[in-house]
């Protein structure tokens, strides 16, 4: 990275991109470079067009290429509230929940209510604990994919810039497997059921991105398998063919049998009932993860249901 501009004065300045920085996040990227600079900072210039790569506007994951120029513009970072810090207490959490921390992958159980990093109102996020976790590998970790912050389970973060490109390849293209256990409203008949229906990602006239079935969307594919059977509830397993935003709450609401706990694509009396009982979580978990490394390496990860997972389903099973 060469940076044109090193004076302190606020002023416009262009970063061009060197080889090593080559598939990272825009967003991630300019964190690093711009150092001192809230993520809250970061987002709103990228997202305003204040930004610009090669000239031309683009989105926060935009993934920048060597020789890229980014021009950003005038900061006063001392304006800025700074960056908020990640308590002890989280940084003990995530280490007590990691699964896997080899050949340059760290996969940790991500507990629900955290998200999986800062921005639009959240001020610390997994991402930024693991990396006061890891102050050593704090310039390169990055994210692999996403959970919803209501989600738990696996999710994967590597510093190792030509493992996340094969990731990302592997995720792209349906290579690897991922399955999640979710608690659906109501009794789903079968023994498994195939939801082969295209998302389209729209935005509400209040702002808010959500995500429908569209003959406009991408292909999205999933297979719910029954687990067990509840009075007013299923409990399955959710295999991802296809990697979309929301994919298994929206092809569960497709069913007619929104998740449990769902606040966007739930029924409000569903969630009001089952709230009621007790059960005052989104019930989606990424249980399990099996891919192969560029070395070849085939892994096979679980993570357990938390504890409030569990409880829920208890409190069904006294019925």
């Amino acid at each position: 990275m060469h940076d044109s501009d090193a004076t302190d004065a606020p002023a416009v300045r262009f970063l061009t991109v060197a080889e090593e920085f080559s598939g990272q996040r825009l967003d991630n990227f300019l964190i690093t470079a711009l150092k001192g600079a809230p993520r809250t900072l970061v987002y709103r210039i990228v997202r305003t067009g204040e930004v610009r790569v090669n000239k031309g506007r683009v989105k926060p994951d935009y993934r920048i290429q060597p020789g890229d120029v980014i021009r950003v513009p005038p900061l006063r970072v001392s304006e800025e509230k700074p960056a908020a810090r990640p308590t002890t207490t989280l940084q003990k959490l995530l280490a007590g929940r990691i699964v896997h921390d080899d050949d340059n992958l760290l996969v940790v159980n991500k507990p629900a209510g955290l998200a999986v990093h800062g921005g639009s109102g959240i001020s610390i996020g997994l991402i930024e604990a693991l990396r006061a976790l890891r102050p050593e590998q704090a310039a390169s970790l990055e994210l692999v994919h996403r959970l919803d912050r209501d989600t738990s389970g696996l999710i994967m973060v590597t510093g190792h810039r030509p493992l996340l490109r094969a990731l990302h390849g592997q995720l792209r293209d349906g290579d690897m497997d991922k399955r999640y256990v979710a608690l659906l409203t109501g009794r789903l008949g079968g023994s498994q059921h195939r939801v082969d229906a295209p998302l389209l990602k729209v935005e509400r006239p209040t702002g808010e991105a959500v995500v429908r079935v569209s003959r406009d969307g991408k292909t999205a594919i999933t297979i719910f398998t029954v687990l067990e059977r509840f009075k007013d509830a299923t409990l399955v397993e959710a295999h991802l063919l296809t990697g979309r935003t929301h994919q298994i709450r929206v092809h569960a609401q497709h069913l007619g049998h929104p998740l449990v706990g769902d606040d966007k694509y739930g029924r409000d009396a569903d969630n009001a009932r089952f709230k009621a009982l007790g059960l005052s979580r989104l019930f989606l978990h990424a249980r399990a993860l099996r891919l192969t490394l560029p070395s070849g390496k085939k892994l096979a990860l679980e993570a357990p249901l938390d504890a409030d997972f569990e409880a829920g389903l208890e409190i069904l099973r006294r019925g």
